[in-house]
This record gives structure tokens, C-alpha cells and sequence, in this order.
């Protein structure tokens, strides 16, 4: 198997100790470097202060590795946007050809579950994009939460994405879209979508024993834990909504296309907010993995 894992993750799985993935693309496609390494660096760091193991998932040489090194993040953030990302379908050729690969949430989340870690740690998940009626552009994220046995924490979708469709699809596909402490389901930049979650959890524990009844009973697929930005980092929801519209309109005169969509959103909208927005996606990844990882403490107690 492809696969190298980190021993320190290895031990504590054997022990039944808490261990969290945290995905790569954020460091070579997030934000600029050294941003992208320390932002990378912090955020194991929180997850070790709250009591886990992080394993950052990346592919270095066809290997996919659960739990890169200093060194090997070092070296994600260095290169950056030359390494590609890589998703389900990309796996194959990047395995054969032995080459690097920046994991999505559907690569992470694969390499999680093969290595037995069950939490995940990121920003926001892919969805449904805005114009999917006409384009068929539906991130595979949403499938791979279908079918892979991995529970992601979030601070909900992107929300440049069509949240309402993005929900449909995940309720289609029979994954739980639960709110830690909230009942509706958060926009990424801002709190609340007005769109309602399946079940608002009313803390960690509440969260593990939701996890432990999907796993013993047996029913394949993962679960969405989608917790809230903090309050003071939250943007307003009407200026972040127009700057999407912007950032959208100059996409599509641009004719991008494809997996490269929401690389350049981000970029803009970090670019016409003079970086209120990446920062904000900043914090938002530090209080998951805060939240993620006590929840995983609860699952593993």
C-alpha cells in the first residue's frame, strides 16, 4: 500500500489515543508562503495542545503520507502551486508516476481512512458550484463524504459555493450535516446560511456519540460536523455575499474552469478584502482544530 505513516500517529492508534488529519492544499494552494507553512505549523500545534496527534496528509513521491514532517511541510509551502492537487480520480497516475500531490478533502479524507484515523480537521468542504445546473461542476468532496467512513470538521462549505444545492446532495447521499452548537448551517466567512443542519450538537461529547453510533452500527459513509466561525472573526454577510459576485463575474470572463475555480475565488476575495478574508479562513481552521480535536478525545475516552 501507498502508504507511510507517521510512527508517533501509528502508536497512538494502536493505543486508542486521539489522532487528526489536517489536509495539504491549504499549504501549497491556501496562501502564500511562509504564511502557508506557519498557518500549517499553528495549527498542529493546537491540535497537540488540545491533547492529539496531527498528521498533515500530502503525497511526496507517490507515497502518500499520513503525517509530514516539519521539513516536508517546510518544503509543501515552498513550492506551493506547482505541486498539483489531487484528487480521487488523480491518485493512480500519482502513485505510478511517483510524483507530489496536494490532497483535497476527498484525498485526505482516503488516506485517513486507510491509514484508521477518523478525524479530519479543515477549512471549508467543495461543493455544489454556483451554475452546476449548466456546468455539471460538483466537487467530489461531497462524494467522497458519501462513501468514505471519515468524520470532517468545518467551518461548514466554501461560500462561494450554492450552499442550498450542496446541502441537497449531501442529504441525497445520506451523510449527517450536523452544527456544533449551532442549528444552522455556517458560510464559511459568516455564522449562519439560514440554511438548517440536520442536528445541532450540543458539545463534544454530544458530537462523539453521534460518530460512535453511525460506526457500530455499520453505516458506510462520513459525517459532517460544521462549526461556526468565531464570533469576532465573522465577516459581514451582505459585503462578503457582493464581493463573491465580483470575484464570480471576473472568473467567468476569465473562462477558468474546473478545479482551478476555487483557487482563483479565493484569491480574489482575499484580493478585494485586502486580506480580511484570508485571515479569517485562518482562524476559522485554528478554532476546528480546536473543536475537532476535542471532539476526538470524547470518541477515543
Amino acid at each position: 500500500m501507498n502508504i507511510r505513516i507517521k510512527p508517533e500517529a501509528e502508536k497512538a492508534l494502536k493505543g486508542g489515543r486521539p489522532v487528526v488529519a489536517l489536509e495539504s492544499t491549504i499549504i501549497s494552494h491556501g496562501m502564500p508562503y511562509p504564511q502557508n507553512v506557519q498557518t500549517a505549523m499553528q495549527v498542529e500545534k493546537i491540535v497537540r495542545d488540545h491533547g492529539g496527534v496531527p498528521v498533515t496528509i500530502g503525497i511526496i513521491d507517490g507515497v502518500g503520507v499520513v503525517g509530514m514532517s516539519e521539513e516536508e511541510i517546510e518544503e509543501f509551502g515552498r513550492r506551493g502551486m506547482s505541486i498539483p492537487k489531487v484528487s480521487r480520480r488523480d491518485l493512480p497516475v500519482v502513485f505510478a508516476e511517483r510524483s507530489w500531490g496536494a490532497t483535497t478533502v476527498a484525498t485526505t479524507m482516503i488516506l485517513a481512512a486507510k491509514a484508521g484515523v477518523e478525524f479530519f480537521v479543515t477549512g471549508g468542504i467543495g461543493g455544489v458550484h454556483r451554475g452546476a445546473e449548466t456546468t455539471f461542476d460538483v466537487s467530489a468532496d461531497l462524494e467522497e463524504l458519501a462513501r468514505t467512513n471519515v468524520t470532517v470538521i468545518c467551518a461548514g462549505a466554501k461560500a462561494i459555493l450554492d450552499l442550498p444545492k450542496t446541502l441537497e446532495v449531501l442529504e441525497t447521499k445520506g451523510v449527517p450535516v450536523l452544527g456544533y452548537q449551532t442549528s444552522e448551517l455556517p458560510a464559511f466567512y459568516t455564522r449562519t446560511s439560514g440554511l438548517k443542519v440536520d442536528c445541532c450538537l450540543k458539545d463534544a461529547a454530544h458530537a462523539a456519540a453521534v460518530v460512535r453510533a453511525k460506526r457500530e452500527f455499520g453505516l458506510d459513509g462520513g459525517i459532517l460536523i460544521a462549526n461556526p466561525i468565531p464570533e469576532e472573526y465573522s465577516m459581514d454577510p451582505a459585503a462578503i455575499q457582493k464581493v463573491i459576485d465580483q470575484a464570480l463575474a471576473e472568473m467567468d470572463e476569465k473562462g477558468i474552469k474546473g478545479k482551478e475555480c476555487t483557487p482563483f475565488l479565493l484569491a480574489k476575495v482575499a484580493e478585494i478584502t485586502e486580506g480580511r478574508s484570508l485571515e479569517a479562513n485562518i482562524r476559522l481552521v485554528f478554532n476546528n482544530a480546536a473543536v475537532g480535536t476535542e471532539i476526538a478525545k470524547e470518541y477515543y475516552r
